[in-house]
């Protein structure tokens, strides 16, 4: 499998987070922007008016393929989101960070309207309690998340993925500070092509800037964690499950057993085989 450069090992160490560059071809941004704009005309999982972080059942989306969507739980639209799960080149450098133990544990398509209604905003992944639990510098992470961009973002303020370098390895903000933001000092906007990946931390503070383009940013989120940690978004149903290799179901929650004390804590005997050699 493939495994981390020198560069991208030492970027993930110090900064939390890398960029993968050229993980689609054009063509597969343009059947995957495509796959996004067909979901708005299906119901699922979209922000209603509950908190932040928690999504209600939307059964008609706005149709308009520029304005905001943000819809969960992928995997039952269409098989390239299952395939997604674990693709190489980018599923390889998700285990050689994570290591072998590891669960798939939510898919989420986002565009990101152009508006100056929207500020952005800033956060870690998890909410405010996974927010207070972080690991040493030489430990394996608790979860990660890899971010497909879809859209060209060559300029500040067109919805960039903006992050605070090094937050994921200390108390940020210190106590008493505001909440981060994405024109704060410290934030940095990153630019990327159309098929671009970022890999980052959970624990890094991130998210979106605001989008004065012009034009919807879309984007894919597959997160990753430790396997003795709960999926986010997803019951795996049997049409799921019977369109997915044997590596993609141990990643949803099938260890090849019924569930037993000690599953999903104690892996199976059989799991660095799965996961190393069991794409087929």
């Amino acid at each position: 499998m493939q495994t981390m450069t020198k560069e991208q090992s030492r970027a993930w160490d110090i900064d939390g987070y890398f960029i993968l560059e050229g993980a689609f071809d054009p063509d597969e941004v343009k059947f995957y922007s495509d796959q996004i704009d067909a979901l708005r005309a299906k119901p699922g999982w979209e922000p209603t008016n509950l908190p932040r972080g928690h999504y209600g059942w939307v059964e008609h989306a706005d149709p308009d393929p520029e304005s905001f969507m943000d819809r969960r739980d992928l995997l039952s639209y269409h098989d390239c989101f299952i395939d997604l799960i674990d693709r190489p080149g980018v599923f390889d450098l998700v285990v050689d960070i994570m290591g072998p133990y590891l669960a798939f544990s939510m898919s989420q398509a986002i565009v990101r309207a152009s508006t100056p209604e929207f500020p952005g905003y800033t956060h870690t992944d998890g909410g405010e309690g996974l927010r207070r639990i972080r690991v040493t510098e030489s430990s394996r992470p608790l979860a990660m998340k890899a971010m497909y961009l879809l859209t060209d973002v060559a300029e500040e303020n067109h919805g960039n993925f903006t992050v605070f370098p090094g937050s994921h390895l200390r108390p940020y903000p210190e106590v008493d500070e505001t909440i981060p933001a994405p024109d704060m000092p410290g934030a940095v906007p990153l630019m990327g092509k159309a098929g671009d990946c970022y890999l980052f931390s959970h624990s890094l503070w991130h998210g979106p800037s605001p989008n004065l383009s012009g034009r919807g940013r879309k984007t894919l989120l597959y997160n990753y964690c430790q396997q003795f940690m709960r999926p986010y978004d997803y019951a795996v149903t049997a049409a799921v499950a019977d369109r997915c290799t044997r590596r993609q179901r141990r990643l949803l929650g099938d260890l090849g057993y019924d569930f037993r004390p000690g599953s999903y804590t104690y892996v199976p005997e059989d799991q660095l085989e799965v996961i190393m050699n069991g794409a087929a």
